[in-house]
């Protein structure tokens, strides 16, 4: 069971135009409207897999009453927690060549009520989780509105430690740096960009990118799952590295394929909460494959869209142990 918190879930507006141009009146030939948030997406994404996911969030105004609604209508499992204010709205706005410009909103203030509200529902669903046999795994994923408190997803993962639970986090800027030196974590998510931006300096190389990942694995992460956009993905842990990626796409949107990423390779991992430390291990290659084929299927939908199995070509994607070092990551 996967079990994801959002603290700003937002709606997402996508306006698919044929080109961009700042100053001037663009008018979109299509719109999408998808229920989002980083958490709400690796949810959404999992059950369009097949997998087991519950979405916790709060919500409020018009439009948190829509994102439940339309997540429902779609069968994915949500713990809504009354928020007193308007959930936001996110922008995206789509050329013809697959440039994504989004405009995401800051999210409304959050009472402290609702934030120990959170962690309380966070709490009983892996109370649930754990008394039905499963060994849940926690997202805390996305960005954080004011009254959240820098520290949130370092209590989030006490909260689920204190549970049985492991804890994953995708998420950048103070809040990332604070989980990444609590420590105790199973899993972070960056991209390149939110990696080099944690450690201060650029990163140009495989060797670069895995030297940072493995900062953080000192600090006390497990393994460091770094999405590179068109150039697939890495994972490294203390003692390995490995590199998936495919061949070249033209996408239509990439809004919310980082977080599809992220849910196809929990999808893998969460097959059987009977595992031992050692089948996780063994099954990581498998499911970095199946993360980057997730992602790439992600950005060939329209909006914040997630694939279904039929979309996924898992075939198409390579897959390199111990990439050399001095490659470029645009070489990838």
């Amino acid at each position: 069971m996967i079990i994801t918190l959002t603290p700003n879930p937002s709606l997402d507006r996508t306006y698919e135009v044929p080109t961009l141009v700042a100053g001037e009146v663009n008018r979109a030939v299509t719109t999408h409207v998808d229920a989002g948030g980083k958490g709400i997406n690796v949810t959404r994404a999992l059950a369009a897999g097949g997998a087991r996911s519950v979405a916790i969030f709060p919500a409020g105004g018009t439009d948190g009453v829509r994102l439940v609604s339309d997540l429902e209508a779609v069968g994915v499992a949500v713990r809504p927690v009354p928020a007193g204010t308007a959930t936001r709205s996110n922008i995206a706005v789509v050329d013809a060549l697959g440039a994504t410009t989004k405009i995401n909103a800051p999210g409304e203030p959050l009472d402290p009520a609702v934030v120990t509200a959170l962690l309380d529902a966070l709490a009983a669903e892996i109370v649930a989780a754990r008394s039905a046999g499963d060994r849940p795994v926690v997202v805390a994923a996305g960005s954080l509105p004011t009254g959240a408190g820098d520290d949130l997803y370092v209590r989030v993962a006490r909260v689920a430690a204190e549970h049985g639970a492991r804890t994953v986090v995708d998420s950048s800027g103070a809040p990332f740096r604070e989980a990444v030196e609590a420590g105790g974590l199973a899993l972070v998510k960056p991209n390149d960009d939110e990696l080099a931006e944690l450690v201060g300096r650029e990163l140009r190389t495989v060797g670069d990118v895995t030297d940072a990942a493995r900062e953080i694995i000192s600090a006390g992460t497990d393994a460091v799952l770094v999405s590179l956009g068109a150039h697939g993905a890495l994972l490294v842990t203390a003692d390995s590295v490995l590199w998936a990626g495919g061949t070249p796409l033209v996408p239509l949107s990439t809004v919310g394929a980082g977080d599809t990423t992220l849910a196809g390779f929990l999808s893998v991992l969460d097959q059987d909460a009977s595992s031992s430390q050692e089948d996780i291990t063994a099954r990581l290659p498998d499911a970095l494959r199946v993360a980057v084929a997730w992602g790439r299927a992600a950005v060939l939908l329209p909006g914040s869209a997630v694939p279904t199995p039929d979309d996924v070509d898992v075939t198409d994607v390579q897959l390199v142990p111990d990439p050399s070092r001095r490659l470029a990551l645009k070489e990838l």
